[in-house]
């Protein structure tokens, strides 16, 4: 079987695999890594098939702070060092800010799809991460993520009783915030 028949075969309609209904027995680790920069690895070789990256994007997830990917019979554990989606395109679509990740996911900024600030460790700073879809998260690439300043406007928040500056954007009447001044 190719990967296009699999691929068909766990795709209906053009959505993703029900993974959230599939519990199967833990089958171990493989060594698979997604690293920080969205790059998928295995057995330490970048993937450099993207059919086969979509493939297994398709079918992962995530429990608390592990990652797995699943089918209705097994379930294996991969690392990811940050998130497993890196946003890497967006467009203003009427009122609406719509990203896409590397892996072709188009999702629009809202409380479907929320955008939160987090602090990220490998750089030290916080970064807008978005809901791409099941408990999966993308950080916003830095391309993309230093557009967005450009058209930000700043506002003034209550946290805690305490005042603070953010920075954000806007899809429809969603703020979206990309940073704290």
């Amino acid at each position: 079987m190719d990967l296009t028949t699999l691929q068909k075969s766990l795709h209906k309609e053009g959505q993703n695999p029900p993974v959230e209904k599939w519990n199967p027995a833990f089958c171990g680790d493989i060594d698979l890594l997604i690293k920080q920069n969205g790059q998928w690895f295995y057995m330490g070789s970048p993937i450099g098939r993207l059919p086969l990256v979509k493939l297994f994007a398709s079918v992962l997830k995530r429990q608390q702070d592990s990652y797995f990917l699943v089918t209705p019979v097994e379930k294996v554990g991969i690392q990811v060092e940050d998130v497993p989606f890196i946003v890497t395109e967006w467009q203003q679509e009427n009122e609406f800010l719509v990203l896409q990740t590397s892996l072709g996911d188009k999702l629009v900024a809202s409380p479907d799809n929320p955008v939160e600030l987090r602090f990220n460790q490998a750089q030290q700073t916080w970064l807008p991460y978005v809901l791409v879809r099941r408990n999966l998260w993308a950080r916003l690439h830095q391309n993309v993520y230093y557009q967005l300043i450009e058209s930000g406007v700043e506002s003034k928040h209550s946290i805690d009783g305490k005042s603070i500056d953010i920075l954000q954007v806007f899809s429809g009447d969603y703020p979206v915030a990309l940073g704290y001044l």
